[in-house]
């Protein structure tokens, strides 16, 4: 069997051509502008700071004690993984005392290192789906669209206990038809605000420049723990942003006391 790192030098070119688009949405997500994914379709996406105002009035935040509507919140995201560099993300987030979010590829990542599926989860970090063969869902049928989210979903759920009810879509593309797949699954999609564009470069301190540059208040990161050089950026963008005052939690954190709500996207 392929290794991940292996896998992902195959398909290095497709992440790096994504390159451009990511950049759109990423300035976009951070103007609080509808991004247009997915041919014509409009994505109309939820703020963390919008879910949160949903919510009941007076409603207990059901992940931990902080409360972003007080805190200065900002969410660590990885995808793809897991992979060889994982475990070391993993020491890391523990040493620094970091919830995060993965979003977990199934094909040759979930299937090859099912005990870093479980550590993740075990140690409080929210566990969801990045699909399970990183299938552009705006260009295959509703019965692959399934497919791609059920996979993973059966996987995780054997391995931790917990389905996962958050995916992300891989290059963020997302319309109607795999909006109305998610809520007939039960999930919901997450965007990102900030990206290191780390799939280009293995340049530690530039992914770690990039990531200050754009850090917001309630902004979603966006890392691949696949990539060599973006776990050792990590350590420096924890740092460096707690200095910042900021408060890390996980993507459901972030909306609490709101809950993430199946076939809506959520953005920054």
């Amino acid at each position: 069997m392929p290794s991940a790192t292996k896998k992902m030098k195959k398909t290095g070119t497709r992440f790096r051509n994504i390159a451009g688009f990511r950049g759109a949405v990423a300035l976009l997500a951070a103007a609080g502008l509808t991004v247009a994914l997915g041919g014509c379709t409009k994505i109309h996406a939820t703020s963390p700071s919008d879910a949160r105002a949903q919510a009941a009035a007076g409603a207990p935040g059901r992940f931990g004690t902080v409360d972003c509507r007080k805190a200065k919140c900002i969410a660590l995201t990885f995808d793809a993984g897991p992979s060889e560099n994982s475990a070391r993300l993993l020491d890391i987030l523990k040493e620094k005392q970091v919830p995060a979010t993965f979003f977990l590829l199934g094909a040759r990542h979930i299937e090859k290192y099912p005990e870093l599926v479980k550590r993740m989860a075990a140690e409080g970090h929210e566990v969801a789906s990045h699909t399970w063969d990183h299938k552009i869902l705006t260009k295959i049928s509703e019965d692959e669209i399934r497919e791609e989210l059920k996979r993973p979903n059966d996987a995780i759920e054997r391995l931790t206990g917990h389905k996962p009810t958050l995916m992300r879509p891989p290059q963020g593309r997302t319309n109607d038809t795999v909006q109305r797949v998610s809520k007939e699954m039960g999930m919901s999609e997450v965007l990102w605000s900030v990206t290191a564009k780390d799939y280009t470069t293995t340049d530690s301190a530039l992914i770690t420049q990039r990531v200050l540059d754009q850090a917001s208040r309630d902004g979603i990161i966006l890392l691949h723990d696949i990539y060599q050089g973006t776990v050792p950026a990590v350590p420096g963008i924890i740092d460096a942003l707690k200095q910042r005052g900021y408060v890390f939690v996980t993507v459901p954190q972030l909306l609490a006391p709101g809950k993430p709500v199946p076939g809506k996207v959520y953005r920054p």
